[in-house]
């Protein structure tokens, strides 16, 4: 094994430690309990992330890159804004029955708490995940309604919009207080949504 493979393979294991011990103990995760699950010393963790946060930050960023990843597949080029909201919603309600759904939310409510408790964390978080929200408005961005194309303002607005939607009746599914919200009602609260945003110029409202 190559200097940058053991590197890859130290960071893979303390990631996944790192996504036990966090989802369950928030703040209070113990650097020592995640090395020791990831069979390393904390001065790995040190090493390769520089800080609890910077480990906390990372673990965000390997969370959520496959999602979008896997987003920009299931809404494709060639669909117009609706239709790619629409896929999309579909996209999200799906996601929702997944396997890790559970830990997932469990991890959301988490980083929330850490991040109310650690404002510079809370700062770091934030910046990461706009960091791949940006991979969300470029694939809004183009797209016809209405006889035009969305600008990167509109498709920023909506995107703000969507995750606020979702991420409420996301964690509203795995606990049962959605009942009904299948994915033809995640579509049709999204398109409305994205309907009734672009009634309005966004774009003439920031100038």
């Amino acid at each position: 094994m190559t200097r940058a493979e053991a590197k890859e393979r130290n960071r893979r294991a303390l990631l996944d430690a790192a996504f036990q011990v966090v989802s369950r103990d928030g703040y209070r995760a113990r650097l020592d309990e995640i090395a020791e699950r990831a069979d390393l010393t904390t001065g790995a963790i040190y090493s390769l992330f520089g800080s609890k946060n910077g480990l906390v930050v990372a673990l965000v960023a390997d969370y959520l890159r496959p999602y979008y990843e896997e987003i920009e597949q299931a809404v494709p080029a060639g669909l117009d804004l609706l239709e790619a909201v629409d896929a999309f919603a579909r996209y999200y309600r799906r996601s929702c029955d997944a396997a890790d759904a559970l830990p997932g939310l469990s991890l959301q409510i988490t980083l929330l708490d850490m991040a109310l408790h650690d404002p510079e964390l809370g700062a770091q978080l934030a910046t990461s995940i706009r960091a791949q929200e940006d991979h969300l408005i470029a694939l809004f961005t183009g797209r016809p309604h209405n006889g035009s194309a969305v600008t990167s303002h509109q498709a920023q607005r909506l995107t703000t919009a969507l995750r606020a939607l979702f991420v409420g009746l996301g964690q509203g599914v795995p606990l049962g207080l959605a009942p009904g919200a299948d994915e033809q009602y995640f579509a049709d609260v999204a398109r409305a949504l994205a309907s009734g945003m672009f009634l309005i110029d966004h774009d003439a409202d920031a100038s």
